[in-house]
């Protein structure tokens, strides 16, 4: 007899429902982004435009949110996040008018959130 054999069947979840989600649409807000990056004591800058760079504390990775940005614009994109590491090259993640805040704002929480190599 294998092990396999004698566990009990596997329970399925039901996946989660999908209404009351409003982040699985846009709403062109900055705010869940703005609200972790101030929490953390980032710099914050705000153009008369209405485009918002915020900076690390270390300087090593910058978020701007990009609206009234024309170049951003002609690329598809309102997100820019670029990081500076301490060893490598730089590199950046850019994000669409149609990826969530909420979305944008778990990527440099995963960021934060990694453990020092």
């Amino acid at each position: 007899m294998n092990a396999a054999a004698t566990l009990p069947p596997a329970r399925r979840r039901a996946p989660p429902a999908v209404e009351g989600r409003c982040w699985l649409s846009f709403d062109h807000c900055a705010g869940p982004v703005l609200d972790l990056v101030d929490a953390l004591g980032w710099a914050i800058v705000d153009t008369p435009e209405a485009n918002v760079h915020a900076t690390s504390p270390d300087g090593r990775v910058y978020v701007g949110w990009l609206p009234e940005d024309t170049a951003a614009w002609k690329r598809g994109i309102v997100w820019q996040v670029r990081v500076q590491p301490t060893e490598g090259d730089p590199w950046a993640q850019e994000f669409g008018l149609y990826t969530p805040s909420e979305a944008v704002a778990g990527f440099p929480a995963a960021l934060i959130a990694m453990p020092s190599r």
